[in-house]
């Protein structure tokens, strides 16, 4: 659940993707730390619109990622 109350700015943000995308991925999600706030973005679409969590709110996604809970069933 996104908590960070809008808007949060974001044209200043330094995005980056998971170390795990190869170098040429341009079919990959881009993360962008700012205070108070996590951002989310479609690499293919930079100007895009980003989804914007709350940092507790992407530590629990990012935990469960690793944990195998979003696993195909």
């Amino acid at each position: 659940m996104a908590t960070k109350e809008f808007p949060v700015e974001l044209t200043q943000a330094t995005w980056f993707k998971s170390s795990k995308s190869g170098p040429n991925c341009d079919n990959c999600v881009e993360v962008a730390y700012v205070t108070g706030a996590v951002g989310v973005r479609d690499s293919k679409d930079k100007t895009g619109p980003a989804l914007v969590f709350a940092p507790g709110d992407w530590r629990a996604f990012v935990t469960g990622a690793r944990n195998g809970a979003f696993g195909r069933a």
